[in-house]
Order: structure tokens, then C-alpha cells, then sequence
């Protein structure tokens, strides 16, 4: 189908209507009469995500997202971040109708792939899982052009300007001793001042290349040395927290307000809790210090548009902001039945309305 009649938006040089060859255009139809009961709102979501054949369903918030979006009848497509193009100022992808199920094993079906200018598309959640890398980063600039015409969740600049690890270092009193650098010569003073220390990638994910260091330990040149070869960023060094090993907890924010949470255990032997190393997850509640850290960060979630947030906590200290493609909706909703996807998707259907 051929894309015509649309006046773009204004740029320098560009003051003519294209047409732009293959594009398809879906009529909008954003709110649809069911049954007589009342009017109920149906929005054309796509999902920039990894290839939806590998999700891992038992525990991929990304898959609890697509349900509860077709549960309430939305339109669902998906394409991968290799699909996104930016074409003299339109935002295009190749997306593929989907339908998911809750069945191991027989999780999608999807369509035949098509070319979709992404403004005509309500929402799109950006959902495909770190590294933080260019790649990424360029993803949020090409989006940028889209929202929040489209409504892209999280919003795409405010994304980009908040990694994880960096993100956490703009609120006072919540942080525990942490030195981002590249200096051989600090990251030692750091230890002999703390003694027992994390050394991990700025921009690392799932808990890859995480090494506690305690103040004895003889390998400290030759991870810095390794550090040095594998990355041209800072690395991150924090004080260790023995709290960890009562667990690190995933609390998810929707909109900047309390969402609901998970505690995370490491497995013996383990300083790391992500559960795809090992680690156990159980049922929490927040302590009041918990509490304070959301209402420290929440208001600013909020006004950057980032609506669903996983922060991690250790004790009295939050690590992490988690922006990206947070995780942990299917084990909190397995654990105290919470519906966190539906907050999510009630917020989302508010900003579109």
C-alpha cells in the first residue's frame, strides 16, 4: 500500500507530501463499541523486542505485557530493532501481526511481515533487553522522532539519559558508597577504604561480569586489567553490602507510584542474585526504608515519562534504576497474585485516551 496525503512534519528542505512505496497505513480506530456496555478503547501496539521464538514465558514480562494488551483486545504487533529505519523523517519498521498464548511451547503466531509507518501506531513499548550499547541508544533517537505522537514506553530520551547505573547517582542518600572510574590508581584506594568491594561493567546487564573483591584478595590488577581490555567505559566499583545475603530486592514502580516487589536470594557460593544465575525468588514486603527510597525517585520517574521502573535495593541502599526492559511481573504476579501488566496497561490506556 502506498502512504499518501500526509503532510510531514515541518523540516528544513521539506515542504512537500511523499509517498512513500510499501508503507501500510491502518485506518485508526483507537475506541470501539462492545456490546453495547459502554465504549472500550482499542490501541495498535508494536514491540520492539528480541526474537519472540526465545522468550522464556514462565518468567518474560515483555510476553506478560503482550497478554494482558490482547486481553483487552488491543491490536498487537512486534518487530526486532534491526527492523526500525528512519526514511527522510519517517520512522518506519517491518512489523508482524502477533498473537500470544500461555501455552509452554506454543507461545505466538505471528504474520506476514509488512512495512508500517510508526506514527500511525498508538503505543510502542521498548522492550528488548540491554546491552546499553550504541545500538541501543541509537534505537531511542529514531523513536524520538515518534514520540509521543506515538507514545513510546518508556519515553525514549529520557531512556537514553538514564542508565542504570548512572541514573541512581542523581538522588542523595539513597546510593551506597560507589566510585564510577577508569583509574587504576582510585578504584585501589576505594578498596583499602572499604575493604570489601563490587567491581562491576558500567553498562552491564543480568549480572555479567560482577566480582566481589574483599581487601585480601590477589586478583585485583588482573581485573582491572581485564575491565581495561574488554571495556572503553568507567567500571563501577560499590562498597559490598552484606545485606545481600537476606536477598536483593525488585521493586517495580508504575508511573513512579509502588508497584509491587520480589525478593531475590543468591544461590551459596554466589554474591550475585539475579535469578538466572541461581538466584531465589520469594515472596517480600517493603520496609519503610524501601518506601522512602519510591518516594524519593518516584516524582521523577513520573515527570520523565518512564512508567514501568525495576529498582534493586540491598538493605538500606538502592543500586539500580532499571529503565531499560525491566523484569519480574510474572514472578510477583506468581507469588501474591498482583496484576502489575494491568497497571501498566491502565496508565498506558490514560495517556492515550
Amino acid at each position: 500500500m502506498t502512504l499518501q496525503g500526509r503532510t510531514p512534519t515541518f523540516r528544513p528542505n521539506q515542504n512537500t507530501t511523499k509517498s512513500w512505496p510499501g508503507v501500510t497505513r491502518p485506518q485508526k480506530n483507537r475506541l470501539k463499541t462492545t456490546g453495547g456496555a459502554g465504549r472500550h478503547m482499542t490501541l495498535k501496539v508494536a514491540i520492539q523486542t528480541d526474537p519472540v521464538a526465545a522468550f522464556d514465558i514462565q518468567g518474560d514480562s515483555t510476553f506478560r505485557l503482550a497478554l494482558e494488551a490482547q486481553a483487552r483486545g488491543h491490536e498487537l504487533s512486534y518487530y526486532l530493532p534491526r527492523d526500525l529505519s528512519l526514511h527522510d523523517g519517517k520512522v518506519l519498521a517491518h512489523t508482524r501481526p502477533l498473537e500470544v498464548r500461555d501455552t509452554q511451547g506454543d507461545h505466538f503466531t505471528h504474520g506476514n511481515s509488512v512495512v508500517t509507518d510508526m506514527r500511525d501506531v498508538d503505543v510502542v513499548l521498548m522492550r528488548q533487553d540491554p546491552p546499553f550499547d550504541m545500538s541501543y541508544i541509537t534505537a531511542t533517537h529514531i523513536l524520538d522522532h515518534i514520540h509521543p505522537h506515538t507514545l513510546v514506553v518508556n519515553d525514549p530520551t529520557h531512556v537514553r539519559n538514564a542508565p542504570e547505573k548512572l541514573f541512581v547517582t542523581e538522588f542523595d542518600g539513597v546510593m551506597p558508597p560507589t566510585l564510577i572510574s577508569s583509574n587504576e590508581q582510585d578504584i585501589k584506594a576505594f578498596r583499602a577504604e572499604h575493604g570489601d568491594i563490587i567491581l562491576k561493567p558500567l553498562y552491564g546487564n543480568g549480572g555479567a561480569g560482577v566480582f566481589r573483591v574483599k581487601k585480601d584478595d590477589e586478583n585485583m590488577a588482573s581485573l582491572l586489567e581485564m575491565f581495561t581490555q574488554m571495556f572503553r567505559e568507567p567500571l563501577i566499583a560499590q562498597a559490598y553490602l552484606p545485606a545481600v545475603r537476606a536477598g536483593d530486592k525488585r521493586i517495580i514502580l508504575v508511573d513512579g507510584e509502588i508497584a509491587g516487589a520480589i525478593n531475590r536470594v543468591p544461590a551459596a557460593g554466589e554474591s550475585r542474585s539475579n535469578m538466572h544465575v541461581g538466584g531465589r525468588p520469594e515472596a517480600t514486603k517493603l520496609t519503610d526504608r524501601e518506601r522512602e527510597i519510591c518516594a524519593i525517585i518516584g516524582p521523577e520517574l513520573k515527570r520523565r515519562g518512564l512508567i514501568f521502573v525495576g529498582i534493586d535495593v540491598i538493605g538500606d541502599y538502592m543500586t539500580e534504576i532499571n529503565v531499560t526492559s525491566p523484569t519480574g511481573l510474572r514472578e510477583i504476579e506468581r507469588f501474591d497474585g498482583t496484576n502489575i501488566a494491568a497497571m501498566i496497561w491502565d496508565v498506558i490506556e490514560a495517556k492515550r485516551a
